[in-house]
């Protein structure tokens, strides 16, 4: 099984943010170290299920070394994230919501790096998580 290297970095006000230099776009965040390598595994896969179900091609995971030797790569600390055996099914979900609460969403999703469905996805979990 694959495992890509995932980059955690921290600023002083905000989450631990995650991104997959091998897979751009593939980022995610989490409120302390350890929801940020759970979010970390989640985003991989649902951006993996992604690629494949749009019929893209799924790159080799790059080596530590090549990872590293990008300078924007040095500020972030490195964590192996495993792939799943098996793709995620993605399911299209279709939601209604006010204009300008939509806008204020995707405002925020785009400052920190995420797609609106993942941060749907990463609050709906947080919520539950919350709730438990």
């Amino acid at each position: 099984m694959a495992s890509y290297i995932a980059l955690i970095h921290k600023d002083a006000v905000s989450d631990y943010g995650v991104s997959f230099p091998d897979l751009p776009g593939c980022v995610t965040a989490g409120r302390d170290l350890d929801e940020a390598r759970a979010m970390a595994a989640e985003a991989l896969a649902l951006h993996l299920a992604g690629m494949a179900a749009d019929g893209e091609a799924i790159p080799e995971p790059s080596s530590l070394e090549a990872v590293m030797a990008d300078a924007e790569n040095r500020d972030g600390v490195a964590i192996l994230v495993e792939a799943p055996a098996k793709a995620r099914k993605i399911v299209r979900v279709n939601i209604t919501l006010p204009e300008d609460e939509l806008e204020r969403i995707d405002a925020y999703a785009e400052q920190a790096g995420m797609t609106r469905s993942g941060f749907l996805a990463l609050s709906a979990k947080r919520a539950m998580q919350d709730a438990a």
